[in-house]
């Protein structure tokens, strides 16, 4: 504020005391210099986390923060948000893609390291739709649970992630877009729980997340087009089926490796 009255008072010539008048601000204000705390450091690290979390509002941040150790309160979180002008605007242009800055994915190294995930959607023959969650490992390109459901909501997604961390142990990174089954608070509570970082693909970007993408095509092009599901029960035998045959038919070359390494 003491920056726009000075401004009104250099362009429009008034008076220290009628620019104070006309923005509602005290004189005492406008000659005493701020000792309030800058905050940079906690500017700085709030633009990272919008420049990955691209739909959080501020109280996600501020979760967020908390989780890293910052001692800083709700409210102090949501007057940095406005002055540093990290408002999401309620209704967004259409055919305008939002460009966000993000370093590289994490390669995978090692199997059970990186998992990816996706939806897939169909129908039944009686034209009730249904949705197709797809979980794959990206360094062996093993698909690692298929769940099925005519709803499927970040419920659904957190219990088939905590199933597989059970069976299998957590991996490091997740890659999923942006969808709200993903950048829900239900499944960041269960990565967050699990100790995984959640890394999402820049909105229509597919090429991001390209593994699971391709992995789908198969999905598709060698059960869905070539069965004809009658019900929930019938599609969800006939896809575990082809799944499992996947899995031990269509293995990527790095699966030999581990597999050669581990008898060894």
């Amino acid at each position: 504020m003491k920056q726009v009255v000075d401004y009104v008072v250099a362009s429009h010539g008034y008076s220290q005391r009628r620019a104070c008048r006309l923005m509602r601000q005290h004189r005492t204000n406008q000659r005493r210099a701020s000792t309030r705390n800058p905050r940079t450091e906690l500017r700085r690290r709030m633009h990272e986390i919008v420049a990955v979390r691209v739909r959080y509002r501020y109280r996600r941040v501020h979760v967020l923060l908390k989780r890293e150790g910052w001692r800083v309160g709700c409210n102090i979180v949501y007057r940095l948000y406005r002055e540093e002008g990290l408002v999401l605007r309620s209704k967004r242009p259409r055919r305008r893609k939002m460009a966000v800055h993000r370093q590289a994915r994490h390669k995978p190294m090692r199997p059970n390291e990186v998992w990816s995930l996706d939806f897939v959607h169909d129908q039944l023959s009686d034209g009730r739709k249904f949705r197709i969650l797809t979980v794959i490992d990206v360094y062996t390109r093993e698909a690692l649970a298929i769940g099925v459901g005519e709803r499927l909501r970040g419920g659904d997604v957190a219990s088939v992630l905590s199933r597989l961390v059970c069976m299998r142990g957590a991996p490091s990174s997740l890659f999923a877009d942006n969808g709200a089954e993903f950048t829900g608070q239900i499944v960041d509570l269960c990565a967050y729980h699990h100790k995984v970082r959640m890394d999402f693909s820049r909105p229509a970007t597919p090429t991001d997340n390209a593994h699971i993408e391709s992995f789908n095509g198969s999905l598709r092009d060698e059960c869905l087009n070539l069965n004809w599901f009658t019900s929930l029960t019938d599609e969800k035998h006939k896809i575990e089926a082809w799944r499992k045959h996947y899995k031990h038919a269509s293995q990527h070359p790095s699966v030999y490796v581990v597999e050669e390494k581990r008898f060894c």
